[in-house]
């Protein structure tokens, strides 16, 4: 009976242990990936509770051609995997600007996002994760789905 209660009382503190989350205040840094010509983005995460986040990404593009910029926003839950490893999924949209400089067309964007990525939490205050995002637009020059693979490299406070 005893070793049936220690394995009891084992299998709850463990359990427990990997169900608590370590979400930083706060963690900025990049996002470096492809999505359309953004290139990267200055990224922003703000804890909302012990399993839920707010994710801020800025993304511009300046060239011979083109200005544009691009915010999105997602909300996202992150759960653990163990060993530093958090996974999350998360949904949201933004907005931005496509300024073709050539022509001098200009047109505001729209989307709808979701967000499905792993993390690992070093020991120093660094978040390295690894994501896919994949976007709906619904105009001209940002239409249909766009596909982004991402790795963020994220200073936690």
């Amino acid at each position: 009976m005893k070793k049936f209660l220690l394995s009891i009382v084992f299998v709850l503190t463990a359990t427990l242990s990997m169900n608590a989350q370590d979400i930083s205040e706060n963690a900025i840094g990049v996002r470096f990936g492809s999505n359309d010509g953004f290139g990267g983005e200055i990224s922003y995460q703000r804890k909302l509770s012990e399993s839920n986040r707010l994710e801020l990404d800025l993304g511009w593009r300046n060239n011979s051609s083109t200005d544009a910029y691009k915010l999105a926003g997602i909300y996202q839950w992150v759960w653990p995997l163990g060993n530093q490893f958090n996974w999350y999924a998360g949904v949201g949209g933004g907005v931005g600007n496509w300024k073709n400089k050539t022509t001098d067309d200009s047109q505001t964007l729209v989307f709808a996002a979701g967000n499905i990525g792993i993390e690992f939490d070093l020991d120093i205050p660094l978040l390295i994760s690894l994501d896919y995002r994949p976007e709906v637009g619904f105009n001209k020059i940002y239409d249909g789905l766009n596909s982004d693979i991402a790795l963020g490299l994220r200073y936690q406070f």
